[in-house]
């Protein structure tokens, strides 16, 4: 195995029964590649015998080059308990059907629980270069999710939410900002600047293996900073004045651990569904900015998604040009 230049960054190179087999060290710098490739090669020569070993390898390996690290360490910590000292033929369908209704038992539901089987699955097939002697069952997709609020609804919710301060602040702070509900429980009021304006949603990003093994919530993702609206500063402004903590939402001298109750009465006072929940206010800020016209690039920066691709998936239907062109074919 050695070092080679290829598409503007260095990679390990071998052969391996005759194919060759490039693996990216994620540098241009030749000296840290060198450091790199002899990391990767002490790292191979462990022999990786159970799932926890072979999902740590997978994380050494892929690293941040992971489409969503986050996701991923997340699952980790789930699925380590479970499996991690097995072997990969150990696993079955009886096995994924055991995991996959304790994880109900949790409150989880089949969309998170595909998910995490999904990294044991890639784990072990990276592993295996392709193949596993592992036998996967997956739960059943979820039906698809398409619950957000028209701008009345959204006042109305904004208004039921009044009686209770800690839960305005956060009604206005999740559509405003676009955040998932634990990085605008976990905002701290150092990560709220007034001067510029913005505010500063996720946390220190840490490594795969990191995230794995600490208690990092999954939406630790690195984003760019959110611009304050007017209606947000005031709120902030209101909070602030009162804070006892150094966390943005709270409740009588401490950080709010969930919201879920109360957002919930705030539905029924507002007369909303009861299918509306805390993210559906990320949603429903993404579906106002594309139907004002918002570029699909700016609303996947704002939202912090990994790829504009899973932008535009979800929301160009909603923006007042989609299609418009191809439509315009048709007079």
């Amino acid at each position: 195995m050695h070092v080679v230049w290829f598409r503007g960054y260095w990679y390990a190179y071998e052969r391996v029964d005759g194919t060759p087999r490039r693996t990216s060290l994620g540098t241009k710098d030749r000296d840290e590649a060198e450091r790199r490739l002899a990391d990767l090669q002490a790292s191979l020569k462990r022999p990786a015998t159970t799932v926890a070993q072979m999902i740590e390898d997978y994380l050494e390996e892929r690293g941040r080059r992971l489409a969503s690290p986050e996701t991923v360490a997340f699952a980790t910590r789930r699925l380590i308990p479970v499996f991690g000292h097995l072997r990969p033929d150990q696993i079955d369908a009886p096995l994924c059907r055991a995991y996959a209704a304790q994880r109900r038992r949790q409150g989880v539901g089949n969309g998170l629980i595909r998910r995490e089987l999904g990294v044991l699955r890639a784990a072990l097939r990276w592993h295996g270069k392709g193949a596993t002697p592992a036998t996967f069952e997956m739960p059943a997709p979820p039906p698809p999710k398409d619950v957000y609020l028209t701008r009345e609804q959204y006042r109305a919710l904004r208004e039921a939410a009044r009686t209770t301060p800690h839960l305005h602040l956060f009604v206005v702070l999740a559509y405003t900002s676009a955040g998932r509900k634990s990085a605008i429980l976990e905002l701290t009021w150092d990560r709220v600047d007034f001067e510029r304006g913005l505010i500063q949603l996720n946390r220190t990003v840490l490594s795969p293996i990191e995230m794995a093994k600490s208690e990092v919530p999954r939406n630790n993702k690195r984003r760019a900073l959110v611009p304050m609206t007017e209606t947000a500063r005031e709120a902030l402004l209101k909070a602030k004045a009162a804070a006892l903590t150094d966390y943005v939402i709270e409740y009588a001298g401490e950080p709010v651990a969930d919201i879920k109750k109360a957002f919930r009465r705030a539905v029924e006072r507002a007369g909303l569904p009861a299918v509306v929940s805390p993210h559906a206010l990320r949603h429903t800020a993404a579906v106002h900015m594309a139907e004002s016209g918002v570029p699909m690039a700016e609303i996947a920066q704002f939202l912090g998604h990994t790829s504009e691709a899973i932008t535009f998936k979800v929301y160009a239907r909603f923006s007042p040009t989609y299609l418009r062109k191809a439509a315009g074919a048709l007079e």
